[in-house]
């Protein structure tokens, strides 16, 4: 399934994957919004993995239910797993995860890069005032 660009992924064991639970996940999964679009923009190509799943059919209460969400954006992957007693509170925590994984890697990126950035301006400008270097005591 296509969505908006995004190749997305959808499965359901042991369980139906009805309309409703297709959209909300689709929802949640295109809530990322602006940073995958950006990434987008600029010509990457992003791949969804959905999955959602009900971990026994006896259990009647306790964490039954499991998304699992792996994006695959540029060759780097991200991957969630999370448990809940609600479907619904599964797919946002797996979506949480996710997002918190891919903003981390991104502010680390440009962390470092300007932190190179600085380095290189530190360096142009010690070349520049020769005297402020003081070579003897």
């Amino acid at each position: 399934m296509i969505w908006e660009g995004i190749k997305i992924n959808l499965k359901s064991t042991n369980m139906p994957l009805t309309d409703a639970l297709t959209d909300y996940a689709i929802k949640r999964v295109t809530n990322l919004g602006k940073l995958l679009q950006n990434i987008q923009a600029a010509g990457g190509e992003i791949l969804v993995h959905f999955e959602i799943e009900k971990t026994t059919n006896h259990h009647k209460s306790g964490q039954i239910f499991k998304a699992e969400c792996s994006i695959t954006i540029d060759g780097k992957q991200y991957y969630a797993e999370f448990r809940d007693e609600n479907m619904y509170a599964a797919i946002d925590g797996v979506k949480d995860i996710v997002l918190r994984d891919v903003k981390k890697d991104r502010d680390k990126k440009q962390t470092l890069y300007k932190r190179g950035a600085q380095k290189v301006k530190d360096a142009i400008r010690g070349l520049t005032s020769w005297e402020k270097i003081k070579f003897w005591k």
